[in-house]
């Protein structure tokens, strides 16, 4: 059993997994059988989870960050902080690396050098 996944498709469930969402409210939003939507899921998961290296954006206590992923965890990864490119107020509590979830990234960027 192999399903087509659209771009609609990429996008909801890329959305969702970042969110933390279930699989089977997964599966409810795409109107799919758990089993089938788990396939979309997965393909998704691996298309939509960062490498290391990369630059992105993310929230950390509602302020916004940038960083560079320098290790992957499960569902996290340690990122470099980009002081210049982050918010100044976080510098009091944060060290040079935190641990960001991927739900919390908000985009990938490229920091100019």
């Amino acid at each position: 059993m192999s399903i087509k996944v659209t771009d609609e498709m990429q996008v909801l469930v890329g959305t969702e997994l970042r969110r933390g969402t279930s699989k089977s409210r997964i599966a409810s939003l795409l109107d799919l059988p758990y089993d089938e939507a788990v396939e979309v899921i997965n393909v998704v998961k691996d298309s939509v989870r960062p490498d290391i290296g990369d630059e992105i954006r993310f929230t950390f206590r509602e302020r916004k960050m940038v960083g560079q992923i320098e290790k992957l965890l499960t569902n996290s990864a340690v990122v470099k902080i980009y002081w210049e490119y982050s918010d100044e107020e976080m510098r009091e509590i944060c060290e040079s690396k935190t641990i960001v979830n991927f739900k919390d990234i908000d985009e990938y960027v490229k920091v100019p050098s």
